[in-house]
């Protein structure tokens, strides 16, 4: 693990250039992780079955446990026909400072056909004076599923740090069939968060988004009461859900029961958390 100071010079440690792929096929009724390949500190140690053969949950590991100014994160994950995949991580993804260097994280997501894939994070810091950039990509095939949910914190609320400096730079595209269904794009600064256009002075934001098939009133209306924080939307063919507020773990319990009602309805199989959510 490298041992840096979050006052140390931004030359004083290289960057991590860290790469993960993943690549899942569907075996008679099995989910199977068939091609796991890294480069630099990012790994899925094995393949969980906590539902049964049908659903393979991972969990993505990033054993420095922090990311500082100009490393870079990569993940692809390749759901073949079929496969049902849930991917998390072992607790909240911290970023440093910058340092003088910008931090890039790049997660791409290919479904096909008939195939579901759930990207669950665990809630993301960000250190005062952090400088991230963080694109999302998923392509989708006819017919199948997406659910993916981002908790994000500004600042470290418990230990008395604020978010005063620091930009976070966030794309969001999903794309089915080749035609665009979202696109999201946008610079979260101090300014910006404290803007009654922006997060209104909230030091957390959580959004989750689902492609499927559409979710009808009631479910919304079901999710809407959950928390007076929440706000959801079916957008054509995008089910969006956003969440304000000053506690990443309070807006992760959310998140997780807005996913635990949607699962149903668009994977027809209940809720099972990972269990590396209750440690």
């Amino acid at each position: 693990m490298r041992d840096c100071s979050l006052t140390d010079p931004p030359t004083m440690f290289p960057a991590w250039q860290a790469s993960l792929a993943l690549g899942f096929v569907r075996d008679g009724d099995t989910t199977r992780l068939v091609r796991r390949a890294h480069r630099g500190p990012l790994r899925v140690q094995k393949a969980l079955y906590p539902e049964g053969p049908g659903a393979c949950h991972v969990i993505v590991v990033h054993p420095p446990g922090g990311v500082v100014g100009g490393d870079r994160l990569e993940i692809d994950v390749d759901a073949s026909p079929g496969c049902s995949v849930l991917a998390t991580s072992p607790g909240a993804a911290k970023w440093y400072r910058a340092n003088g260097r910008v931090s890039h994280q790049a997660v791409r997501l290919q479904i096909a056909a008939g195939a579901a894939v759930e990207w669950l994070p665990q809630e993301t810091i960000f250190y005062d004076a952090a400088r991230v950039d963080l694109e999302h990509e998923v392509d989708l095939a006819a017919g199948s599923i997406y659910i993916g949910s981002e908790v994000l914190c500004f600042g470290r609320v418990a230990a008395g740090e604020a978010f005063t400096t620091g930009q976070i730079r966030q794309r969001t595209r999903i794309r089915q069939d080749g035609r665009l269904l979202w696109w999201e794009q946008g610079i979260l600064t101090p300014d910006g968060i404290a803007s009654p256009l922006g997060m209104q002075g909230h030091s957390v934001c959580a959004t989750l988004l689902a492609v499927g098939r559409p979710v009808p009133a009631a479910l919304q209306a079901r999710v809407r009461a959950l928390d007076p924080q929440l706000a959801s939307s079916q957008v054509k063919s995008v089910f969006v859900a956003r969440y304000l507020g000053h506690d990443g773990e309070a807006a992760r319990a959310v998140m997780a029961r807005v996913w635990e009602l949607l699962r149903p309805h668009l994977l027809d199989r209940p809720a099972c958390p990972p269990r590396i959510w209750l440690t």
